[in-house]
């Protein structure tokens, strides 16, 4: 997965998280919050490559083939999470009150539509 996409993905799950907050600040059902989990589960999931392990596999053959299959994934999923992090800080920092964590994450949206953070697995 490129990493224009597992941004778009951690985007997602970070807005559906907040979304998932407000509804629970609300006292809304938690119908809604099982639904969200499911999103953010599957945003998740879509993230993960696929791992074929041969039945015949010995355990280190199994760790080997896991790590090396979840270790790029991992870490495109570990810098998404920090750019988005380093975006909402940032605005913290700056003191813009006048702009919620949804607006600078739709603003990172927009530049990752853009093709800003297109380099890169």
């Amino acid at each position: 997965m490129q990493r224009a996409e597992v941004l778009k993905r951690v985007i997602g799950i970070l807005t559906e998280a907040e979304e998932i907050r407000r509804a629970a600040e609300a006292g809304e059902e938690e119908d809604g919050s099982e639904f969200g989990s499911s999103v953010v589960t599957q945003m998740l999931n879509e993230m993960l490559p696929a791992i074929s392990v041969p039945a015949d596999a010995t355990p280190q053959e199994v760790a080997r083939l896991v790590a090396s299959a979840l270790g790029p994934a991992l870490q495109t999923m570990v810098a998404g999470f920090t750019l988005a992090f380093s975006s909402l800080a940032m605005a913290h920092d700056r003191g813009q009150s006048d702009i919620s964590s949804a607006e600078v994450l739709q603003t990172l949206a927009f530049q990752v539509e853009a093709g800003l953070f297109d380099e890169g697995p």
